[in-house]
């Protein structure tokens, strides 16, 4: 028989688990790959985010790699269920097409929405036709059914309300992305979290209102000083060096961007450089601070928020 203090322990101990399962987040952010650019590294993976809603993926940006690293951080691909592009920068949309034929080629048999600037419907589809072979054998070999009719894309140019699902409200802003543009931030407002994607871009007051009050500011940094070692051993160094500085934002601005726009916890991705020795962790995270008073976190590719 069980002693009345110990099944009061039990009983304690039992309803402070459940507490716990009960008040765990619906809503997951894991941050998939890390590095500003497109140039493949070893320390880190191509711009990506996922947002895990009710076990859906919701993938932001797809970078090089995109799939391996859905399935490094435990997610099938044939979870996915929308994809949001900031920009058409190679180092975003690279592997657009390439997640969708390996979610499908993983099982995906559910409707995929895509989302992002022009010109997303003509690269769809041109994507799609360079795939027809390997999709049309697969469908007639191993009885799969047909991918094209999952997938589809929306174009927009504007900011505004993105859609909204269930008890999700997505909403984009326009960012100052020179010379590309039309370039987005995404905002996605669930019933536990909000989590803003700031996209490549300069300081951008519409970025600042769209993460007014956030839960979560996952923003790109900068860190000036270094850039003319990263660019030192290319042939176009002088004009890369110019490029990179015009249109991305400065590590000791990003903490007062998070001030500025009110959010709880500001995490640090797509780093420019992405692997410099002379930069440490802790030099990002001084850097960011600012005026900022939250919570800084350093981002690594397949860390969870």
């Amino acid at each position: 028989m069980i002693s009345p203090t110990r099944r009061d322990f039990i009983f304690t101990a039992a309803t402070a688990a459940f507490a716990q399962v009960q008040q765990s987040p619906k809503t997951r952010l894991i941050l998939l790959g890390t590095a500003g650019g497109p140039r493949p590294r070893t320390s880190r993976a191509a711009p990506s985010q996922v947002i895990l809603i009710n076990n859906a993926a919701w993938v932001i940006d797809c970078g090089n790699g995109v799939t391996g690293q859905l399935v490094r951080a435990g997610i099938q691909p044939s979870a996915l269920r929308h994809i949001f592009i900031t920009h058409h920068h190679s180092d975003h949309n690279a592997d657009y097409g390439n997640l969708l034929l390996l979610a499908w080629a993983s099982g995906l048999k559910s409707r995929v929405d895509t989302w992002g600037p022009p010109p997303l419907d003509r690269i769809t589809s041109l994507f799609f036709q360079m795939s027809a072979y390997d999709i049309d054998i697969r469908i007639a070999d191993e009885g799969r059914m047909p991918l094209l009719p999952l997938v589809h894309p929306h174009e927009r140019s504007d900011a505004g309300v993105v859609l909204k699902e269930n008890d999700v409200t997505v909403t984009c802003a326009l960012v100052d992305h020179h010379p590309i543009a039309p370039a987005f931030a995404y905002r996605f407002d669930t019933p536990d979290r909000s989590i803003v994607i700031s996209g490549d871009t300069k300081r951008a007051d519409a970025l600042i209102r769209l993460a007014h009050n956030a839960d979560v500011l996952v923003h790109e940094v900068m860190f000036p000083s270094a850039v003319d070692r990263l660019v030192a051993p290319l042939y176009n160094a002088e004009e890369l060096k110019k490029s990179i500085l015009s249109h991305h934002t400065p590590v000791e601005e990003v903490g007062n961007i998070a001030d500025a726009a009110g959010v709880k916890t500001l995490v640090l991705s797509h780093f420019v450089p992405a692997e410099d020795p002379a930069i440490t962790e802790q030099m990002w995270l001084d850097a960011a601070r600012g005026k900022f008073k939250g919570r800084v976190i350093a981002g690594k590719d397949l860390m969870e928020i």
